[in-house]
């Protein structure tokens, strides 16, 4: 794994990739300044081994978390440290059961693959975990759509690790088609919910690029405002058409969901014959909370397999024995309020609204480096996947140490 600091810029990209969608294109740093988030011209590179290697190593992470929810469901008390509220546990074990429609999750790594950082750090050359965006992944239409396009016009490398698209059209017609045969019920329209609170425009355009592979999958489509959706007195969902909600997509995360004020009744919905379908289901929870880490660390501590993907993890209020560790709001988001320590005291500290859940720690490991002449690039890989398999990379870059709401998406190629 390389990068490439000055690749191919397009004529004109800025309006090329509003037309792809990207219309949240500028980002302004705290001092006023306005970058693009988009970057143009640098690229990271894989080998076709490393890009083989990385799905593997996928797989087996993502089977790890299929354990680890497991694990959690038996024991409630682990449930209740994560903060997850007692009145979704039985839903969250129904659904995990059931296995309702299920579309796509990320993984956030630190990956170095072959290379001289890693001849310098060993640790970069598998994937270590830093987080699991399970419920509410961003960055889809990016990675699947923006990237592929920049590809496509650059014809720069030999291919790119991303099959998003086509798996996302086929994951539709595979998971709505399993739950139409499940239940005997034809499934009229999906619903797509995103929430008017986010102004940017990047959850608008994540959710309209989801609808757009289930309308091309065969099925109809609607799109609305989370805070549109209405409850009838019969205990089920209706759009602003007054059309009863069959099965909708909601970018918006379940641990603010079951404290809304519908949350009891959303919970209930998916129990009763005929219900509303929610995805990602509801036992997402399990994963898309930071308590996985320490859960994971406690199983595969021991395994000289499996612990390599891991760093070591522990609740907060747990002994730990760290002495450079990060410390991580359970349900934090974007890099906010994190906390990094090292022997002396705190390093770093970012702000936010989160941390009053909980939190955990998890040992410091600092980020690769392919710092050039315009200063340091920390990539974060993000690893998606689609109907359980892997199909795809995003890559954020930050300059500093936390990737957050600030950072820049970076194409990548197989070389």
């Amino acid at each position: 794994m390389r990068r490439v600091p000055t690749g191919t810029v397009r004529p004109g990209w800025e309006e090329q990739v509003a037309r792809d969608g990207l219309v949240f294109l500028d980002s302004q740093l705290p001092g006023g300044e306005v970058v693009k988030y988009w970057r143009e011209g640098p690229y990271y590179e894989f080998s076709a081994a490393e890009v083989d290697e990385l799905e593997e190593h996928v797989r087996t992470i993502f089977a790890m978390c299929v354990e680890a929810g497991d694990h959690l469901l038996a024991n409630p008390a682990l449930l209740r440290r994560m903060g997850i509220p007692e009145a979704a546990f039985a839903e969250i074990a129904r659904t995990w059961e059931e296995e309702p429609p299920s579309v796509y999750a990320r993984f956030d790594l630190r990956y170095a693959g072959v290379g001289e950082l890693a001849d310098a750090d060993p640790s970069l050359r598998v994937p270590k975990l830093l987080e699991f965006n399970a419920d509410t992944p961003t960055s889809l239409l990016e990675s699947a759509v923006i990237q592929w396009r920049w590809f496509e016009h650059t014809q720069q490398g030999g291919d790119q690790w991303n099959s998003l698209h086509e798996r996302l059209v086929a994951a539709w017609r595979r998971q709505i088609g399993e739950h139409e045969r499940r239940t005997g019920r034809p499934v009229a329209r999906i619903h797509f919910a995103y929430t008017a609170d986010e102004t940017s425009g990047e959850d608008q355009m994540n959710t309209t690029y989801l609808a757009d592979t289930a309308r091309e999958a065969g099925y109809e489509v609607e799109l609305l405002h989370t805070e549109d959706i209405g409850l009838g007195e019969d205990g089920n969902f209706y759009d602003l058409h007054r059309r009863r909600i069959e099965v909708i997509f909601k970018l918006y995360p379940w641990e603010w969901l079951v404290e809304d004020r519908f949350g009891p009744a959303v919970i209930a919905s998916g129990r009763r014959p005929g219900g509303t379908v929610w995805i990602e289901p509801i036992y997402k929870m399990l994963w898309s909370n930071k308590g996985l880490l320490p859960v994971l660390w406690r199983l595969y501590r021991d395994d000289p397999h499996r612990r390599r993907y891991l760093l070591p993890a522990y609740f907060a209020d747990e002994p730990h024995g760290l002495s450079r560790y990060v410390v991580k709001p359970l349900l934090g988001r974007e890099g906010a309020n994190i906390r990094i320590v090292d022997e002396v005291g705190t390093v770093l500290e970012t702000p936010g609204p989160y941390g009053d859940e909980g939190a955990v720690v998890q040992e410091f490991a600092a980020l690769p480096d392919f710092s050039g002449a315009d200063g340091s690039h920390h990539p974060v890989l993000g690893a998606w996947l689609v109907d359980g398999e892997p199909a795809g990379l995003a890559i954020r870059e930050s300059p500093g140490l936390v990737t957050d709401n600030l950072s820049f998406f970076v194409p990548h190629v197989i070389r």
